[in-house]
């Protein structure tokens, strides 16, 4: 299913909140769009990303602490109600969870996890509401090339910090202090590298 505005007209909360629950809903510049759940693939490496980065970054365990990580929570940024795939906060700047069903604190880092439904929305609108709203970090995570693009905001535009792809060592902005394999994140497939040519 491709995104697609559902509407002409400049699209309100209302909106989104009338969308089937089976469905994502978004505002994006106005307009309402809507995408199936994440595939079985795209899940498991979102999970898999959130629970690498969990113990050492939210739990302390093996690693500085001072995060907390929420897996796909609106966020009303301005206009724009998004819903990324990860996010994460700095503790400091998030010291108590809002009761609201969603957050409007911009978060310090955004991971999308991208599929062929969103991956156009995630690499350009979103993009854009993200350095203005002033997202510190963007990852970019494609499992269907085993790929991610690491970014870091610098005077309101994304700079490319690296991109790592198979089974590298990830050790990348702002979690730099920790490294994992890339490949942790694709539970079943084989290493990259044993791949058949």
């Amino acid at each position: 299913m491709n995104l697609a505005p559902l509407a002409s007209k400049r699209a309100i909360y209302a909106d989104l909140e009338a969308v089937p629950s089976n469905l994502v809903a978004e505002i994006i510049f106005g307009s309402l769009v809507t995408h199936p759940r994440p595939a079985p693939r795209h899940a498991a490496a979102s999970s898999a990303l959130g629970g690498e980065l969990n113990g050492p970054f939210q739990k302390g365990t093996g690693g500085p602490g001072g995060w907390v990580f929420l897996d796909e929570r609106e966020l009303h940024l301005g206009e724009h109600v998004v819903v990324p795939d990860l996010a994460g906060w700095r503790r400091e700047r998030l010291p108590v969870l809002p009761e609201t069903a969603w957050l409007e604190m911009p978060p310090d880092w955004i991971c999308g996890v991208l599929s062929d439904s969103t991956e156009r929305y995630d690499r350009v609108e979103k993009r854009r509401i993200y350095a203005k709203a002033g997202v510190a970090h963007l990852w970019l995570l494609d499992p269907r090339v085993q790929v991610l693009e690491v970014f870091t905001l610098a005077s309101r535009q994304w700079q490319l910090a690296g991109t790592i792809s198979g089974a590298d060592e990830v050790s990348a902005p702002p979690f730099e202090s920790h490294r994992f394999s890339l490949s942790l994140l694709w539970p079943f497939d084989p290493p990259a590298e044993t791949k058949a040519e």
